[in-house]
């Protein structure tokens, strides 16, 4: 069993349904040759046949049982990725401005707006999914364990955990503290603006995350105009003790990737404006901690019902949410991470309605709004 650090409580951000957009293809036209000269060059005859497009539509060989778009991206992962299409969702990756789609089938299909490497862009796209990571033998192994997991992985195939740029898993959470998803959204869009413009889908605008070079020269009050409040002085801080690192920030967070989960726990927390909720989001979401346990309002909720019933009732604390991580890695192992994942997705109202009644006849027991020594009450909000 692994021993994690003592998380706080959160409220973890539930997007709402953006409306369904679509993005106008391009029309490709060929030049005409040059007319011939007498001292024109030997060159190869022009092909009569049209050009292929630059990029088109590309099966990945993930079928939607081993990811679901809809139960991936607007699930509190990440902020950056916008629905711009029926089952549609585009987002840059490093400097590749992707989106993706599930076809009539169900499997999904990637286009490639615009990229230096088509063939560095899917890579990175791969990367970005954990597409190395088998979601079928993972939900086996945890349904053996758990008929009640079993059953809801019927109904909600797909859930993915993502491997994003831990610079931008960083800031993304820096800014989702004590926050709700509208907010989180805007400053998440504005940070990114900062960065080199890469495209224009669905109506939306999309940029290369910018570095910490460029985050750097963004003051405090900047920020605090574009409405961060005193998340302002969180990512001033935190981009400036990046940048004091004798290797670089980034290389730095990549490096997290290879400590014991508690190791980079602490690490993080070394950060302005980071504590042991948002470290485990970052640990699990980017840093391949995959037993990481972000425990919010709502996983302390599954606990108390599920794994730790003789707990319904009491006081959140620190030692607790220790104890509630513990309860999910015992339960579901290294991977403990991803099936908290879908288990918080279960939860959500979007995804509670379409479930069979019989996943819900345990009733709650709502434990009264208490505050700990860290000024945060049960339902996740912080002072």
């Amino acid at each position: 069993m692994h021993s994690l650090k003592p998380s706080l409580a959160m409220k973890r951000p539930r997007p709402p349904p953006s409306p369904p957009l679509s993005f106008a293809s391009t029309k490709q036209t060929s030049s005409p040759p040059p007319p011939k000269s007498l001292h024109q060059p030997k060159t190869p005859p022009i092909s009569s046949k049209k050009p292929k497009p630059h990029t088109k539509w590309v099966p990945l060989n993930l079928s939607q049982s081993e990811l679901s778009l809809p139960l991936t991206f607007p699930t509190g992962q990440t902020f950056r990725w916008k629905q711009t299409g029926p089952l549609q969702y585009t987002g840059t990756i490093g400097p590749h401005l992707l989106s993706l789609k599930h076809i009539q089938n169900g499997d999904v299909s990637y286009f490639i707006h615009s990229s230096p490497s088509e063939s560095a862009a899917k890579l990175a796209l791969l990367d970005f999914l954990n597409a190395g990571i088998s979601l079928a033998k993972l939900w086996d192994a945890f349904s053996e364990n758990d008929p009640r997991f079993s059953e809801l992985a019927k109904y909600l195939k797909g859930a993915r955990v993502l491997r994003q740029d831990p610079v931008e898993c960083l800031v993304q959470f820096i800014c989702s503290s004590n926050n709700n998803i509208g907010r989180i959204t805007k400053m998440v869009d504005f940070v990114s603006s900062l960065g080199t413009y890469l495209g224009s889908v669905g109506g939306f605008e999309f940029h290369e995350f910018p570095s910490l070079e460029r985050l750097s020269v963004v003051s405090e009050e900047e920020l605090r105009q574009a409405g961060f409040g005193y998340r302002a002085k969180y990512i001033t801080g935190t981009v400036n003790v990046l940048q004091s690192k004798p290797d670089g920030g980034a290389q730095w967070l990549l490096s997290l990737r290879k400590l014991d989960l508690p190791e980079a726990i602490d690490a993080l927390c070394t950060l302005p404006g980071v504590g042991p909720k948002v470290a485990a989001c970052i640990a699990l979401f980017s840093l391949d901690h995959h037993h990481a346990i972000p425990v919010d309002t709502h996983v302390w909720q599954i606990a108390t019902k599920y794994l730790l019933p003789e707990l319904a009732g009491a006081r959140l604390t620190p030692k607790l949410c220790s104890r509630v991580a513990d309860a999910f890695v015992s339960k579901y192992g290294e991977y403990a991470g991803w099936a908290q994942t879908l288990l918080f997705i279960a939860e959500l109202p979007s995804q509670k309605a379409l479930l069979p009644s019989h996943f819900w006849d345990i009733k709650e027991k709502k434990p009264a709004k208490t505050k700990d020594g860290n000024g945060c009450s049960n339902d996740g909000n912080c002072s």
